[in-house]
């Protein structure tokens, strides 16, 4: 590892084959600052990101590939697509896209180590596709990036070159006090059983989810993500004391980042690690709990694509839901609203207007209420749909569409 400045930083992006593959730390934890260097010195080149924010470089000679869209990439016309349970990445890095760069956002060097801090994710497995062959390591460290554990802690032998600032992370913006979020959280949480392993994301519903579940106890986190309802359970002594906080990435308020710097309660593990199916199983009555934009009679769930373009892509849901429903006790519930508020149509329709992302769930929850669907035949799944969770201004052309298809609806 060698410290440089911008100019030493600036020759050595000079050195890199014509159009190389950048791979850099997306989320919330983007080196911009490095990538702002590497932007004004490379011409042409493709940028891997997953969950792009806004803010990345954006001009003629910079193509966008990604196996998860973020907003900074989102609709763009320079998107390539990868298809990808996130749980495969890595192999797909390993494999078929592999790194001249790999930019990461550090804890600046401490006791002969580096901590990806709030985002490990699939950078591990980058950092080892590259020094396989030979690509270049960079990391933007920062004095104000929390120290987290596990996988996070690297080698210094593991960076090229390192750059150090001193900057603020992102925090999300204020939560606004939903009602209907508020109802969905209420009613996903009644069905979380006492010590229980929970895995929700960030949003509106599983901040709701999760004050909800303030009064359990000996609850536990095995995420692919977590954010500041995970405090919340803390300070409320739902957490289990004994259990380590399980994840690949964070993003939250500055409290949350005071609390996961140097907590060893905060694990931190490769992707391929924490969206095992086979590893989720293994926690007993493990509650996934994921979104979608819309799900069908079928109980089938599209959280990619909105018709034909990709909104979002995979994600962990394919690997959670899977690993949910294997493990004894666990439950896979889908969580959304009825009615979409900007489009203004029914989020549970007949038959998808995208492709599946997931499909056989415990329970597909809405404001309305909860249709639980696990073990029931295609009709009875149906009726489920539209009595529990449909909004009624949808349940007559539901029921009417669902016999169209074969489905003989009361």
């Amino acid at each position: 590892m060698r410290v440089v400045s911008e100019a030493e930083l600036a020759a050595a992006f000079g050195r890199l084959p014509d159009r190389p593959r950048v791979v850099a730390g997306g989320n919330h934890a983007a080196p911009t600052w490095i990538l702002k260097v590497l932007d004004a010195t490379v011409e042409r080149y493709r940028l891997y990101m997953l969950n792009a924010p806004h803010g990345i470089p954006d001009r003629d000679g910079v193509d966008y590939e990604t196996s998860f869209v973020g907003a900074g990439m989102r609709g763009h016309p320079r998107l390539s697509y990868l298809p990808s349970r996130l749980s495969l990445v890595p192999a797909l890095l390993r494999d078929r896209l592999a790194p001249d760069v790999v930019l990461l956002h550090t804890t600046v060097p401490r006791g002969g180590t580096l901590s990806l801090g709030v985002e490990v994710n699939i950078l591990p497995a980058a950092i080892e596709a590259a020094r396989a062959r030979g690509a270049l390591v960079v990391a933007q460290a920062n004095r104000q990036m929390p120290v987290t554990y596990g996988d996070a802690v690297l080698p210094l032998d593991a960076v090229d070159l390192v750059v150090e600032v001193d900057e603020p992370l992102p925090v999300p913006a204020a939560a606004d006090h939903d009602p209907v979020s508020a109802a969905i959280g209420a009613r996903v949480a009644a069905l979380v059983p006492e010590r229980a392993t929970l895995q929700l994301g960030i949003g509106g519903i599983p901040d709701a989810t999760l004050l909800a579940l303030t009064d359990r106890r000996g609850l536990r986190i095995w995420s692919e993500m977590f954010s500041d309802g995970v405090l919340a359970l803390e300070k409320a002594g739902a957490l289990d004391p004994d259990a380590p906080v399980t994840a690949s990435f964070c993003f939250g308020s500055d409290e949350l980042y005071d609390w996961v710097d140097g907590n060893p309660r905060v694990r931190m593990l490769r992707t391929e690690q924490t969206n095992d199916p086979g590893r989720i199983a293994r926690n007993p009555r493990l509650v996934s709990v994921n979104s979608a934009l819309e799900v069908d009679l079928f109980a089938q769930a599209n959280a990619s694509r909105i018709g034909t373009r990709v909104y979002s892509g995979f994600g962990g849901q394919t690997d959670f839901i899977v690993g949910a429903l294997h493990s004894e006790g666990g439950q896979a519930i889908v969580a959304l609203r009825s009615w979409h508020p900007k489009a203004d149509v029914s989020t549970v329709v007949p038959l998808l207007s995208g492709p599946v992302t997931s499909f056989q769930h415990s329970a597909i929850v809405t404001e309305q209420g909860c249709a639980a669907v696990w073990g029931l035949d295609s009709v009875a799944q149906a009726q489920q749909l539209v009595d529990h969770a449909a909004h009624p201004d949808a349940r007559d052309g539901l029921r009417e569409a669902g016999r169209r298809m074969g489905l003989p609806l009361r």
